[in-house]
């Protein structure tokens, strides 16, 4: 089915759910379909692409850098951000992203949204709808517009809510409170732009699963999250599969690198370099004889290494 392009209004339209179309603050289904038309797989009922469980699990093992060149190389400059407050230095999240757009507040449109919501059987606050959406191994990730003092959303109430629903944290262009409740939560975690004991103040939910700006990153439904101690970085759906198996194949070669380096077997600037037949026959070698340290299938491997350049 074809799309039209949509016009400024419109699109405002469906931000602030004027459109009879637009359920709460979510854009219609098709239309994040089309934003998202390069992912050919199975997608959840909202709409969003839905990453196997195995290449999201695959991911948490990966690095962010050799995943930020795979994505650059194809064009993708606008998918890291850093510069977190976080929870726990230690915990990695890793899952599909479910999105949130915040706005200042205005009594005419947060007046609306809420009486709508109502008829919706929507309970509390805003910054809890998009909670309520949320399904096992998803990441809420959030543009509460870098608002720090009076923009917390959420503290460890909603944060245990978050966690028993997603098994996975947050990521919020905004704050959070209770940060001591917050580092009670085993496994959940939250890069965050600071900490405040403020309560939200002044912000209303205008986007639910719209594509979203983090600092310098773009955003879209569905997207890859993957956040470690440096940052985090969204990775489109349709890439995942070829950004995992890149940063698994370099593991791989730098591991057997670096055993081959501490044996004096080759020299850096051999194993740095353009990789020789030797070299490579080599490395064959060394994943057969250590097969526990390859991530995915043998099959899936050798398929890959066809289409490497070394």
């Amino acid at each position: 089915m074809k799309l039209p392009i949509l016009s400024l209004t419109t699109i405002l339209a469906l931000t602030f759910g004027s459109l009879q179309t637009a359920k709460s603050q979510t854009i219609p289904k098709e239309e994040l379909i089309f934003l998202t038309s390069e992912w050919k797989g199975e997608r959840f009922p909202d709409g969003r692409p839905k990453i196997s469980d195995d290449l999201v699990r695959r991911a948490r093992e990966i690095n962010i850098e050799e995943a930020w060149v795979v994505l650059k190389n194809e064009g993708y400059n606008c998918q890291f951000e850093g510069n977190w407050k976080i929870v726990h230095d230690d915990v990695v999240i890793a899952g599909r992203a479910l999105t949130a757009q915040f706005l200042p507040s205005r009594p005419d449109i947060e007046k609306n949204i809420k009486d709508r919501g109502a008829k919706q059987g929507r309970i509390g606050n805003t910054n809890s709808w998009p909670i309520d959406m949320l399904s096992k191994g998803d990441v809420y990730v959030a543009d509460g517009m870098g608002k720090i003092v009076e923009g917390t959303l959420i503290g460890d109430n909603l944060a245990n809510s978050i966690y028993a629903k997603t098994g996975n944290g947050v990521v919020f262009d905004a704050s959070v409170r209770d940060l001591d409740g917050l580092s009670k939560i085993p496994g959940f975690n939250a890069f965050v732009r600071d900490f405040d004991p403020s309560y939200l103040k002044d912000a209303v939910v205008t986007g639910i699963n719209t594509p979203i700006r983090i600092g310098r990153a773009v955003v879209l439904p569905g997207d890859l999250v993957l956040g470690k101690k440096e940052g985090v970085i969204f990775v489109p759906a349709h890439m995942v599969e070829k950004v995992v198996q890149t940063a698994e194949f370099i593991a791989l070669r730098d591991k057997f690198g670096i055993q081959m380096l501490k044996e004096g077997k080759y020299t850096p600037g051999q194993i740095d370099s353009q990789w020789t037949d030797a070299l490579k026959s080599d490395f064959l070698k060394w994943l057969d004889k250590n097969p526990n340290e390859i991530p995915m299938k043998r099959s899936e491997l050798d398929e890959y290494m066809k289409k490497r350049t070394w």
